[in-house]
């Protein structure tokens, strides 16, 4: 734990937050500040394995989307967590796939799900959807049942057993 406050205090006046939380360390840095915190992570502090990039949609004016970075240090057996917001205007970050190649996919993963695009992304195409679908099905306006009229709606009654 002393490792994790000390991480926390050289590096929280290049954040906007530093917490400790349940043995865990947060950061919540601005979005232009956003790759050159996560470069120093991983040159200056080890932080040299992506477990995931993960976005949530807070659905709220201004800065409506968070993508979320989880970093560890393997040598260390340290975890971090950065937190990005970014405005539903312009959802766009710095791609860290420079940094991490596994970020691709994740970083596809996020433009696909929820239309947050990643500045420097060697093939930021769609990984689930076909290119042309005009929506984000993980924001929080996409209708539960999808698209109206895209798919068929479940049975009324639950189908009858085999005998």
């Amino acid at each position: 734990m002393s490792s994790l406050v000390s991480l926390m205090e050289s590096l929280s006046s290049q954040a906007v937050e530093a917490r400790i939380h349940a043995g865990e360390l947060t950061f919540q840095v601005d979005r232009a500040n956003q790759k050159a915190f996560l470069h120093l992570l991983k040159e200056g502090y080890g932080f040299d394995y992506l477990v995931d990039i993960g976005a949530t949609d807070h659905f709220e004016e201004g800065l409506r989307f968070e993508v979320v970075y989880n970093l560890v240090n393997l040598s260390e057996r340290q975890r971090v967590r950065v937190k990005v917001r970014v405005p539903e205007q312009d959802p766009t970050l710095q791609s860290v796939v420079d940094l991490w190649p596994a970020a691709a996919w994740h970083e596809r993963e996020a433009y696909d799900m929820m239309g947050i695009r990643f500045l420097g992304h060697p093939d930021l195409r769609r990984i689930y959807l076909p290119e042309d679908f005009g929506y984000h099905p993980l924001r929080k306006e996409f209708p539960l049942l999808g698209i109206p009229g895209t798919l068929p709606l479940p049975p009324k009654e639950p189908p009858k057993p085999y005998h």
